[in-house]
């Protein structure tokens, strides 16, 4: 539900970037009863997210249908477990229906922006782009918006002074597929408000997340900073020849019992995003690196269309939705 009762009421959101989890914070917070907007940059950027949106759609149905049959289907951000009956889940589905049927796609930056309680940046993980993006947004705000940046890797304090509103901006990250990986992790800078903090908090239970406090500026937050390392590892076995995808995969399910290895996980995670994140270590500009190594390959692959599962093929190929 959308959160109200303090000084911050929040009830328009608007996500800046349509790519695998900005689109996925917007179908999540539309389906929990916000008023949501997607900005886009360019109208092939609307080309590029909905199709996303038409999977979360789709994906938020089926598993709706699956949780009437089996616990085992239970997603955490569609309903408290105690509530799931077939009748619930039927309900649930007219939420999906509406949350896809409403959401907007704008490229116009006062339509975006010019009402939103609240902006959640989820651009591309570059920095010259974030600032630019920032000093933009600066000018059509209102004064009481907050600002939260889902950066993966960078830290708010980078951004603080461009966004105009230090005391409003913070970070709120999530995981991939966030109706059934339910981490929110809230991160202040210096100079972050405890209003703007308290309210953060606030909205990522209302649209079924579980906020994760985190104390102090980290790069990665808590989950990404154990999973980017892990996936550098993997990264580097596979641009050094030592093994395919599918055997250093293998290595990691068979040997651990986890569900999924670090090139399946890459795939959810978009080869873009890790490609952005990657260029920005300074070792890539050196070809005779792993790092570079990595880089290059990841770029044959985005050249060649393979994203992700959300493109149908990556490391893997994945049927149509």
């Amino acid at each position: 539900m959308p959160q109200k009762g303090n000084r911050m009421d929040i009830k328009k959101v608007t996500v800046a970037g349509g790519g695998v989890l900005g689109s996925q914070i917007a179908f999540q917070s539309a389906y929990s009863g916000y008023d949501v907007t997607i900005w886009l940059r360019t109208e092939a950027s609307i080309g590029r997210c909905q199709p996303k949106l038409d999977y979360l759609h789709a994906t938020y149905l089926k598993t709706l249908d699956a949780m009437k049959e089996s616990p085992a289907a239970y997603a955490y951000g569609l309903m408290p477990r105690e509530d799931v009956t077939p009748h619930s889940c039927e309900d649930a589905k007219a939420k999906v229906e509406a949350a896809y049927a409403n959401i907007r796609l704008t490229t116009d930056w006062d339509e975006a922006f010019g009402d939103a309680d609240l902006v959640i940046e989820a651009v591309a993980e570059n920095v010259e782009q974030k600032v630019a993006f920032y000093t933009e947004l600066a000018r059509h705000l209102p004064e009481r918006t907050i600002i939260d940046t889902n950066s993966s890797t960078l830290l708010p304090s980078q951004f603080a002074e461009a966004t105009g509103r230090p005391e409003k901006f913070l970070a709120l990250h999530f995981a991939n597929e966030i109706w059934s990986h339910p981490t929110a992790e809230v991160m202040r800078h210096a100079g972050t408000g405890d209003e703007a903090f308290e309210a953060t908090i606030a909205f990522a239970a209302s649209i079924r997340m579980i906020p994760l406090r985190v104390n102090k500026e980290q790069p990665g937050y808590l989950l990404n900073s154990m999973l980017v390392p892990f996936l550098s590892s993997a990264e580097a076995l596979w641009a050094n020849d030592v093994a395919t995808p599918e055997d250093i995969d293998r290595a990691w399910t068979l040997g651990t019992g986890a569900p999924a290895g670090p090139f399946r996980i890459l795939d959810i995670v978009g080869l873009t995003t890790a490609y952005n994140i990657g260029i920005m270590d300074p070792r890539t500009k050196d070809p005779s690196t792993v790092q570079a190594r990595v880089a290059a390959k990841l770029k044959e692959k985005i050249d060649r269309g393979e994203l992700g599962l959300n493109a149908g093929k990556g490391f893997y190929e994945y049927p149509k939705q």
